[in-house]
């Protein structure tokens, strides 16, 4: 507004040059980690980089993929292991962001059978572990048919 006189309050303190510098700085450095993060889209850097999991909407006509890990019990039953940290320690998203790490090396699933067996003493014990993706399609928004599972890796568990 003009023609507006404002007078500084008593005890107030200006920014100086250093602490303007100091503020330029931090912010540059964020919106760098930000643009390193979206550019090399990974998870792995958040808080620096984009949640993906979350991001989009699914077309009428589409498929739409799962990850998911099964578990054979030394007490011989098949089981879906739980993928969140009370259950295998392990989340469901960190499994999504390593799929094709653990596609090559399926001794990364050897973490899965330990963080069960360390977190449930009393509970049967996995012995073989499958990393599936099943893949639902959609027509029209509607799901046709089952979904289909694709076994992209196999471990046995070493004791």
């Amino acid at each position: 507004m003009a023609g507006v006189v404002t007078k500084e309050r008593t005890g107030d303190v200006r920014l100086g040059t250093v602490g303007k510098a100091v503020r330029v700085v931090v912010a540059l450095a964020g919106i760098g980690l930000l643009i390193n993060g979206s550019v090399r889209a990974s998870d792995d850097a958040w808080p620096f980089g984009p949640m993906s999991q979350y991001a989009g909407s699914v077309a009428d006509d589409a498929s739409i993929t799962y990850t998911r890990i099964t578990a054979q019990t030394d007490a011989g039953t098949t089981v879906d292991v739980p993928l969140n940290i009370e259950g295998a320690g392990v989340a469901r998203a960190e499994i999504e962001a390593r799929t094709g790490e653990i596609v090559k090396d399926p001794s990364l699933l050897q973490a899965v059978a330990d963080g069960w067996a360390r977190k449930h003493p009393d509970k049967p014990k996995y012995v073989k572990l499958e990393l599936i993706r099943d893949t639902t399609t959609l027509v029209k928004g509607r799901v046709v048919g089952d979904p289909t599972p694709e076994v992209l890796a196999t471990w046995q568990v070493r004791k």
